[in-house]
């Protein structure tokens, strides 16, 4: 794994933006670019939404009906309904949240039988045990403390239940029960954010669940949750053959053509398309599609979510005719079932309009997100602020300003900007990412001075939650540096520069892409200051090691690097240097010219 993948990880671990702004450099000499940041690539994730997500999005790739008003049903781990057997307690009784240990005779029902109408997960049982009411009761708790701010003490209670059930695990008694306080703890610990924690017991409850019978009790709901936090984890390989065992217990149980069986495909298509294997998972989507329509009819409200998904993955493996069918196919559905005039007609509209931008029909594009848009707020589906509009907004930003009508798309980032401050307040996190946006928009315009006042709001909010050397910080410093350059403020753009250089090198390795893109910018500074010519050189060489090692030695970014290079061996009159510089350019240009004129 490259050292740019590698930081990907860490910023999106860290809830920032998953793109930054980056310093190109497609013209010689010294000129700097800045790259479009778009918030569809975007998120900032709470604790509460990294856990709410049961089956995670194989790429970035917008998700429809994450927070869908329409799909109850969705598979989430906080509303599938979370514990499959359990149902929903109204009343929580003041105890101590300590899961007693006693018999399994509890519960009522062997195996998995059919419970409910509906393909998702079932949500009551007609005679809950006490020992099922105790568990949901621990669950909810674990969310009311997490929902209202209480994480140290939802850890407390985890881990005081933890140590409980950890007597049991070092004697001689591993059974369902066991498995099942694992599963609601390891569950809970996902809401706190302890992800490490989770992958231990997760190891734990795989010891457990190996060694039961296929007919234990509710054995298919936990290995159901197992394989959502497997791949929450991105352990896909573990979680497809988590989801088969459970499929193969509940073919048995339920037969081969039952409705039951949807969740688990759809599920198992999710980890097969995080694996790259597109074919598989089409396979299990459209077999979900299948049993649906077969129980349901073809204009069923429940084909929504499986025609969503594989039109996401058909758009992703570039059949784009593929994908447009089954998001008209959701269209329709909903405009037969509840008009045209309805909220939730925006979401295939904006799936849509994707379509139409892949198969280069901008204008198309930009009415269906328009129409999207407008029924959404006009009929008050969702709240302005909701993630899912303004991803949408941001994906029409990011088209308006790639067809050239950059002023547009501006207005909607600064929008998005003033919806986050009228509803989150001015000094919220998530306002990073609109100002870095409407940053990169005013520097595209060469409003140096909007993108600059900006950049430094980011900075200084940066610095107050992260502190001054955090990692985090460095990528809008260089946004700013490269704007404090175009405005000929050198000084200070050098010394962010260095400051950049300095976090980088210390957190991703001298040798690393992140340092060597600081590197280049700080050159092209310098070279306007007149610093040292041998020293500037010393530096772009290490910057033509970073890209040959991460890009290959023919790469384009490679190519820039070697004209700046062979400038200055020709001013030092370094002749031995620049010849066999020169002719791996002027072969690298050779190829560069035959790929645009062919």
């Amino acid at each position: 794994m490259g050292s740019l993948n590698k930081l990907k990880q860490i910023i999106e671990a860290q809830g920032y933006i998953r793109n930054w702004p980056k310093c190109t450099k497609k013209h010689y000499p010294f000129v700097l670019v800045l790259s479009f940041v778009s918030l569809s690539k975007v998120s900032v994730l709470s604790t509460m939404e990294v856990s709410s997500l049961l089956l995670p999005n194989p790429s970035l790739s917008f998700t429809p009906f994450r927070s869908s008003k329409e799909l109850s049903h969705m598979l989430s781990l906080y509303e599938l309904k979370s514990m499959n057997f359990f149902s929903l307690s109204n009343q929580i009784q003041k105890h101590n949240y300590i899961i007693p240990i006693r018999a399994i005779s509890k519960f009522s029902l062997a195996g998995t039988t059919p419970r409910s109408d509906t393909y998702s997960a079932p949500n009551h049982f007609p005679r809950m045990g006490n020992f099922e009411r105790e568990l949901e009761e621990l669950f909810d708790e674990v969310k009311r403390l997490v929902r209202i701010g209480n994480k140290n003490d939802a850890i407390d209670l985890l881990n005081a239940n933890y140590e409980a059930v950890k007597e049991r695990l070092n004697g001689t008694t591993k059974g369902i029960e066991e498995a099942a306080i694992l599963d609601v703890l390891a569950l809970g610990y996902l809401a706190v954010g302890d992800f490490k924690f989770v992958d231990s017991l997760l190891n734990l409850m795989k010891e457990v669940v190996d060694n039961l019978e296929d007919d234990a009790p509710r054995l298919d709901s936990i290995l159901m949750h197992m394989g959502s936090m497997y791949a929450t984890l991105s352990k896909f390989g573990k979680s497809l053959e988590t989801y088969q065992r459970a499929v193969y217990i509940m073919e048995r149980t339920c037969g081969k053509d039952s409705s039951f069986l949807v969740t688990p495909y759809l599920a198992m298509a999710k980890a097969l398309g995080s694996m790259g294997n597109a074919t598989k998972a089409i396979e299990k989507y459209q077999r979900a599609i299948n049993l649906l329509e077969s129980e349901r009819g073809a204009e069923s409200k429940d084909l929504v979510v499986p025609l969503l998904g594989l039109g996401n993955l058909l758009l992703k493996e570039a059949r784009v005719d593929d994908a447009e069918t089954h998001f008209t196919r959701v269209l329709n559905i909903y405009m037969k079932l509840y008009g045209q005039n309805d909220g939730r007609i925006g979401m295939p509209m904006s799936s849509l309009a994707r379509v139409k931008c892949a198969q280069g029909k901008s204008d198309e594009a930009i009415n269906l997100y328009k129409r999207a848009l407008k029924v959404m707020s006009d009929s008050k589906y969702m709240s302005l602020d909701d993630n899912i509009m303004e991803k949408m907004r941001v994906d029409l930003a990011e088209l308006l300003h790639n067809v050239g009508r950059g002023q547009e798309g501006r207005e909607l980032l600064e929008e998005c900007l003033l919806i986050t401050e009228k509803f989150k307040g001015k000094e919220h996190p998530s306002l990073l990412t609109n100002m870095i946006n409407l940053a990169t928009s005013y520097s595209q315009s060469k409003n140096y001075v909007e993108a600059e006042r900006l950049l430094r709001r980011v900075l200084q909010m940066m610095i107050t939650q992260k502190g001054t050397d955090d990692q985090s910080i460095s990528f809008p410093m260089l946004h700013l540096t490269v704007t404090l350059y175009h405005l000929k403020q050198d000084e200070e753009a050098e010394k962010l520069a260095l400051d950049v250089l300095r976090i980088r090198e210390k957190a991703f390795g001298q040798d690393s892409l992140p340092v060597g893109e600081a590197l280049d910018c700080l050159v092209s500074i310098q070279t306007r200051l007149g610093k040292d010519e041998d020293e500037l050189l010393e530096q772009l060489k290490r910057v033509l090691s970073i890209q040959e090692k991460e890009y290959g030695h023919e790469s384009e970014e490679v190519m820039f690097t070697l004209k700046k290079i062979v400038f200055y061996l020709d001013k030092l009159g370094r002749k031995d240097e620049k010849f066999p510089m020169q002719r791996r350019l002027s072969v690298l240009g050779k190829k560069y010219k035959q790929m645009i004129h062919p």
